[in-house]
């Protein structure tokens, strides 16, 4: 689904357990995830958010951690192993032209997409999918990385995601990334 896809090998920096010094998943993802919800993590790479939100949901939650690359799908699914929580994480690999949800109309109790939107190429689609997905009333995390997405192409995706039914509840301030919480 992206158009500028990370390299596989900034997969593993990324993935670093250094990255939690300036990006603490837990902190980020523990005000919105709860035990026993179901979780989508949109462009999970080799799981740094996805391991911690597996832990969040519980033994009773899931996680559907989906990509495009299969190589990151495979990284996260050996970590998944290591952490204990393959039981709770499902992966998927996405196309470029869908996240392959269908399935997932309405079943989704939390999204999250994190440094992701600007490697897509139909935004307006990435947006009304991840919507389709979400039971009403429940949020979706936008993050950009500053260094990849100026102000004013962020204001432009959030713009696009309001037109595909979301409602911005929350901007909250980050030190390195662009942050959007959306309602269905």
């Amino acid at each position: 689904m992206a158009e500028k896809v990370c390299p596989v090998w900034v997969g593993y920096l990324l993935a670093s357990p250094v990255r939690r010094l300036f990006q603490n998943p837990d902190k980020i993802l523990s005000p919105y995830i709860e035990d026993g919800m179901t979780v989508l993590d949109i462009g999970c790479a080799m799981g740094f958010f996805s391991l911690s939100a597996a832990k969040m949901v519980g033994p009773n939650g899931k996680v559907i951690c989906m990509d495009i690359q299969e190589e990151m799908i495979k990284s996260l699914r050996k970590r998944a192993l290591k952490a204990g929580v393959t039981d709770r994480i499902e992966t998927r690999i996405c196309t470029q032209n869908s996240l392959e949800l269908d399935d997932m109309t309405e079943k989704i109790d939390f999204a999250f997409a994190i440094a992701v939107a600007h490697e897509i190429p139909d935004v307006p689609g990435f947006f009304s999918e991840t919507y389709k997905t979400l039971k009403p009333g429940h949020k979706f995390l936008v993050i950009e990385p500053k260094g990849h997405i100026s102000a004013e192409e962020f204001e432009k995706t959030v713009f696009i995601a309001g037109e595909k039914g979301f409602t911005v509840i929350d901007k909250p301030n980050a030190r390195s990334g662009r942050v959007i919480v959306l309602k269905k």
